[in-house]
C-alpha cells in the first residue's frame, strides 16, 4: 500500500472518490476523512473508454474530491493478475487525466465483503434498481472504508491533556 497522507492539526478534511475497477463495470463510492465514512455511489460501464471518463469527469465536477482511491485486485495469495495490471493502468489514467492524487488499496475479498453487507442489509447502494445484481458500488465503499481505516491507524493522537 502506498504511504498514506500524514495527518496533523493543519490537515483539512478530504472528500474521496473510490473505484472498484472491473473489465465490464466500475463501482464508485464516496467518502470523507472527517467522518471516516464511505458509501456506495454509482456504477459505471467500463467501455467505451471515452464515455467512462466522461462519467468520471462528471462525478469529479459534482463531488470535487481531493483524492481518488482505486482498488488493486490481487490473487488470494497476493500475486498480480491481469486485472491488477488493468486496474493499475486505470489508476494512472485517472492521475493523468484529472491531476488528482490516486491511492491504490489491496482489494482482496472486498467483493465478498460487499456481498455479505448486501445480504445482511438488503442494500445495494444509490442505484439499486438500475443496477440490480451488481455489488461493485458496495465493493468500492468497502475499499474506501479499508483506506480510511488504514488512514486512521496512521494518525497520531495528541497527548492527553492532564487535569491535575
Amino acid at each position: 500500500m502506498p504511504e498514506l497522507p500524514r495527518s496533523s492539526a493543519q490537515t483539512r478534511p478530504e472528500t474521496l472518490l473510490a473505484f472498484d475497477f472491473g473489465v465490464r463495470h466500475i463501482g464508485v463510492a464516496l467518502g470523507n476523512t472527517l467522518s471516516a465514512s464511505a458509501r456506495p455511489l454509482t456504477l459505471i460501464d467500463s467501455a467505451p473508454t471515452d464515455q467512462r471518463f466522461a462519467r468520471i469527469a462528471e462525478l469529479i465536477r459534482t463531488w470535487q474530491p481531493d483524492r481518488l482511491v482505486v482498488g488493486r485486485p490481487l490473487d488470494e495469495d497476493g500475486s498480480l493478475t491481469e486485472t491488477t495490471r488493468l486496474a493499475e493502468r486505470f489508476a494512472n489514467q485517472l492521475r493523468g487525466r484529472f491531476g488528482l492524487a490516486v491511492e491504490a488499496v489491496d482489494e482482496r475479498f472486498s467483493s465478498r465483503e460487499a456481498q455479505a453487507i448486501i445480504a445482511a442489509t438488503g442494500r445495494r447502494g444509490a442505484h439499486s434498481v438500475q443496477h440490480k445484481g451488481h455489488d461493485d458500488p458496495m465493493a468500492a465503499a468497502v475499499i474506501l472504508a479499508q483506506y480510511l481505516d488504514a488512514l486512521g491507524r496512521t494518525q497520531s493522537s495528541p497527548p492527553p491533556v492532564s487535569t491535575s
